[in-house]
């Protein structure tokens, strides 16, 4: 690929940033783990009062960049206040654009603590890396962004004509579920030329990636009812099903034999432009020795450009406290990623139609839709990325990679809707072994410096005029 020309931006400047990034990093890590220690989850059963803790926390280390207009604003969401959101500005001399800068603060909830090897809310270096609940995402996202203004305010000074938003949610891992009202209420606030999502993962370690696409979503319930109540197995059972093995019947259908999706009418595509390394994923993946893979094609269209559906919960009673009864009905919840192009629309009916076309032995099914969200894919010949990719390969120092991410964004839809001029940009400071969501999850130092590096290197370059 041909990287856009670094002579806007000369070697001193870069060595510049370099350097201040570099001399500044530890007091970047211990304001990281300051955040760490907050829990601040944005789920009901979790305290909100730790979720504001938060906000205002973030809202300092906003101010220590010298931005004087920031704010904590929230929405109403039917009568319960949305998670506090930081939003500061500094304007754009005549001339320049503005760039707004995207992370979110709140976290997910710590799961089981016997799973973690330390606190998950006191950061620990182990082994160059930092581990806790958010220090990856999306805390250092928030650190990337703070440390990057720093960076540049100090060496350019004055000649910072940049204008620079940031926009720090607060409700992120609840599903951001006033971001959209919130858009339309702060609509010229947040207006900018271009937008960087800082909440996405690098290639490996070592290698950048900007990434390029992203699945949307769609879920919902499947039940499945068979009887008007429960019966004694022994008396009634044999004539008819029980209703977990017709709902395990109904579920065999959405796979074909070689796993794909068998679903009629979604989008699928064979187009990654870079390929997955079978060992690599199942490393990563944790498979286990003797498990194949399902699907066809290339694994990275497999995970980016091809529909993936999974079940990721059932209705049923548990071992332990079941009886020799017929059940009279099941549950199951499925999640659907939606590969680029997919109007998620069209695939909520499309997953109705399979499941009530295949009601096994003519059993009531019954179909609810949940939530859905848009994919995402972006131009990268476009200037905005081409800078990004410039900076990534500058910091890394290898070419970075144009990777499509499995995962799903939705905001990332509502973005593109409200600011359809806006050049959109997902960066990330996750590499695969950092286990978001998960226990243990962490942050690699050396990974997280040029992340913050490359950031910095952007907002020089479009402060240059690119």
């Amino acid at each position: 690929m041909n990287m856009p020309s670094s002579d806007v931006l000369p070697d001193t400047t870069v060595a510049a940033l370099r350097s201040t990034v570099d001399s500044a990093f530890p007091q970047t890590i211990e304001e990281l783990k300051s955040l760490v220690a907050i829990p601040g989850v944005a789920w009901a059963a979790f305290d909100p009062a730790e979720l504001d803790r938060s906000a205002e926390a973030v809202a300092s280390l906003v101010r220590s960049t010298g931005m004087e207009d920031v704010r904590i604003l929230r929405m109403d969401n039917n009568g319960t206040p949305g998670g506090p959101a930081v939003v500061a500005q500094r304007p754009a001399a005549a001339g320049k654009p503005t760039i707004l800068l995207y992370a979110h603060h709140d976290v997910q909830p710590p799961g089981e603590r016997d799973l973690w090897e330390s606190d998950p809310f006191i950061a620990e270096e182990r082994e160059g890396r930092l581990y806790g609940r958010g220090a990856a995402d999306d805390k250092a996202g928030i650190m990337a962004h703070i440390a990057a203004v720093r960076a540049v305010s100090e060496v350019l000074g004055e000649d910072l004509g940049l204008g620079i938003t940031l926009f720090i949610e607060g409700e992120e891992e609840a599903g951001s579920p006033t971001f959209r009202s919130f858009l339309e209420e702060h609509r010229e606030l947040l207006r900018s030329d271009v937008i960087v999502v800082a909440d996405s993962s690098n290639w490996k370690v070592g290698v950048p990636a900007l990434t390029t696409s992203l699945r949307g979503l769609v879920d919902g319930v499947i039940e499945v009812r068979v009887l008007e109540h429960a019966v004694h197995s022994g008396m009634f059972g044999g004539p008819v099903l029980d209703a977990p093995t017709l709902l395990a019947r109904l579920i065999a259908t959405l796979h074909d034999d070689d796993g794909s999706v068998a679903i009629q009418g979604l989008v699928s595509n064979d187009d990654a432009d870079v390929d997955y390394a079978e060992a690599d994923y199942r490393a990563d993946a944790s498979v286990l020795d003797g498990v194949q893979l399902a699907g066809t094609g290339s694994l990275a269209s497999r995970l980016w450009t091809k529909p993936a559906l999974s079940i990721i919960g059932i209705d049923a009673p548990g071992v332990a406290v079941s009886s020799n009864t017929l059940l009279p009905t099941a549950r199951a919840k499925f999640s659907l990623r939606l590969a680029p192009g997919q109007e998620p629309q069209k695939a909520m009916a499309a997953v109705e139609r399979h499941v009530r076309s295949h009601a096994p032995f003519g059993a009531t099914v019954m179909f609810t839709p949940g939530e859905s969200g848009n994919p995402f894919s972006t131009d990268t010949t476009r200037p905005a990325a081409q800078i990004a990719l410039w900076a990534l390969q500058t910091a890394w120092g290898t070419q970075a990679v144009e990777a499509g991410i499995g995962g799903s964004i939705p905001f990332i839809a509502d973005l593109t809707e409200v600011y359809p001029e806006a050049q959109i940009l997902v960066t990330g400071v996750e590499d695969p072994d950092s286990r978001a969501h998960s226990a243990n999850e962490s942050l690699h130092l050396g990974e997280f410096n040029r992340a913050v590096l490359a950031e910095a290197l952007m907002l020089a370059r479009l402060n240059a005029g690119g």
